[in-house]
């Protein structure tokens, strides 16, 4: 007995210490030594970076190469992160949609499916997309007429091209009647000349002759009647190809000149310009993309069964926006344009504001490195998903930011415990006694404004604000019973606990709701982190846990005792 007590002692001892009487891993066994969880992790988050990075280069490389002008193109690899680069690819796209309001993008679907049509008809070794015939179809569609001759062989010559028999090499000639920016009429040949099915495209009607290079072969009507002889051709002599009196171009059209079909063959490789008027603005918003960086987000609050409250808050660094001075005033303006379309494209919500930032000369210096909020709430239906497009211009600079977003309104159900999102705020105060429901910031009789970024410094307190729902009410006191706990994460770590009390939070009780106020010092080194708000209904014995993210940025200070300070 006394000896299983001392093994007892002994095995929770080592534990405590952190050994373990279990077997090793198989791969310490065989003498390998065991991939920690953190190495792990790290090679995933590579693949996973390495995957986006994929992504993004094939989107530019292949699924758009033919179409993105230059400016785009230099625009996007400029780009930092792939938040910018995502909004970047919604707004391509919603620059070439026909109907902007409609929920579809009519343009991206044929898009795509020209290139699955390229990849499945002209694939010759390489990918159909690769193919002349595939870049030419992505970015132009099907022709309006097509001759093809898949086995080449006889060919009895149109009078345009000189008229006479010769054999072929496999082509095909495509018509179109217009092209924007290219012309009317437009007729390409492509050229098969190794016989392996990647068709060429032709400059010259002359590419497919096959007898061309051979003496006495596949002759015209000029060089069977000896009025001329293949050197007179405007293949190997284009200096000639305008000489009227040369019997080589007696029925050639103009359209036919080197010259023209060069012309033509440079303009076919351009992308298609955005032929819709009405988008250039968003155009030059995307060329100019970032030079008016901006933070945004987005809570949901809700209002009644049939309407929850969006507050959308920006901020922009003063550090970005170009002051002018006007007497002692130095000033920034920078206009605001914002839309939200549902699926169906019907606008619920469309505005134009203006934001002012203004500083006497003796506070510019300071006001220059703080930063500018704009809040606008707006009311929308439960349970819809929405998209937002916005704009921001600064009216010195004439800097723009665009972006384009989808708001997804959460749907309350009357039956459970239920909470809005968290805000954490940068303050909260009292509203202003003649303050609207949709004024800024305001949210019932309290003024919230959000720490939009959520970054935090070491020593600030975190300031959540949450209202929560369908709580059971007290019939003797007609009063709620809320427990509350603040939990701070590091990924699924617990780091901090705090159960509510009157020091770190405060409820607020509005019958059909109660609001929760909290203040949480933040003490952790910087990082990523997690706020879980968990609150249980004493009466009803239900739960709900709402989480946010937050940063911190900056070390914490570290504390000195005094005996420490009086050895130094």
């Amino acid at each position: 007995m006394r000896y299983s007590r001392i093994l007892l002692i002994l095995v929770v001892l080592c534990l405590g210490y952190g050994y373990s009487f279990s077997s090793p891993p198989d791969d310490v066994k065989s003498g390998k030594t065991a991939e920690k969880p953190k190495k792990k992790q790290e090679k995933k988050k590579k693949k996973n970076d390495s995957d986006q990075v994929q992504y993004f280069k094939k989107w530019l490389e292949e699924d758009v190469d033919y179409i993105i002008s230059e400016e785009e193109r230099a625009v996007f690899k400029k780009l930092t992160n792939d938040e910018e680069r995502d909004s970047f690819i919604e707004q391509f796209w919603d620059r070439r949609n026909p109907d902007p309001r409609s929920g579809n993008n009519a343009f991206k679907e044929e898009h795509y499916r020209r290139i699955a049509y390229a990849n499945q008809h002209f694939a010759s070794g390489i990918p159909g997309w690769k193919t002349d015939r595939g870049r030419i179809y992505i970015m132009y569609g099907k022709p309006d007429e097509l001759e093809s001759h898949p086995t080449g062989g006889a060919y009895n010559r149109p009078y345009n091209e000189g008229g006479g028999t010769t054999s072929t090499y496999p082509f095909e000639k495509w018509w179109y009647r217009h092209i924007d920016n290219v012309g009317d009429d437009i007729e390409i040949e492509f050229v098969d000349k190794s016989m392996s099915g990647e068709y060429r495209m032709a400059m010259n009607p002359e590419e497919k002759d096959a007898l061309i290079n051979v003496p006495n072969a596949g002759l015209t009507l000029a060089e069977e009647m000896g009025l001329s002889d293949k050197a007179d051709r405007a293949y190997f002599n284009p200096a000639i190809a305008n000489d009227p009196n040369n019997p080589q171009n007696m029925l050639r059209r103009a359209k036919d000149s080197p010259f023209n079909r060069m012309e033509q063959y440079f303009n076919l490789q351009r992308p298609p310009q955005v032929k819709f008027e009405d988008l250039k603005s968003i155009v030059t918003a995307n060329v100019t993309y970032n030079a008016l960086p901006y933070d945004i987000r987005t809570d949901y609050i809700k209002l009644s069964a049939e309407k929850i409250l969006v507050p959308i808050t920006i901020e922009l660094n003063n550090k970005d926006l170009e002051f002018k001075k006007e007497l002692d005033f130095n000033r920034a303006v920078v206009n605001v344009y914002g839309i939200v379309t549902n699926l169906g494209g019907k606008i619920a919500w469309e505005w134009e504001d203006v934001i002012s930032v203004e500083y006497l000369d003796q506070y510019f210096e300071v006001g220059k490195t703080k930063r500018s909020e704009y809040q606008k709430i707006i009311a929308l239906q439960p349970g819809q998903r929405y998209k937002l497009d916005l704009a921001l211009k600064d009216e010195n600079s004439k800097s723009v930011g665009s972006l384009s977003m989808a708001i997804t309104v959460p749907r309350y159900d009357e039956t459970t415990l239920q909470s809005s999102s968290i805000i954490l705020a940068n303050s909260i105060s009292p509203a202003p006694v003649a303050s609207d429901q949709l004024q800024q910031y305001v949210i019932g009789d309290l003024k919230i404004v959000p720490n939009v970024r959520a970054e935090y410094l070491p020593g600030q307190n975190l300031i959540p604000y949450i209202q929560i729902y369908n709580m059971e009410i007290d019939q003797t006191n007609q009063k709620p019973s809320l427990d509350v706990t603040f939990t701070l994460k590091s990924g699924d770590k617990v780091i901090e606990e705090h159960k509510t009390s009157a020091m770190n939070s405060e409820q607020l009780f509005y019958g059909q709701r109660v609001v929760i106020l909290g203040k949480l010092p933040v003490n952790v080194s910087q990082g990523k982190y997690k706020l879980e708000i968990k609150v249980v209904d004493n009466i009803s014995n239900r739960s709900v846990s709402t989480t946010t993210d937050f940063k911190v940025v900056g070390e914490p200070v570290q504390k000195i005792s005094t005996a420490s300070a009086a050895e130094k």
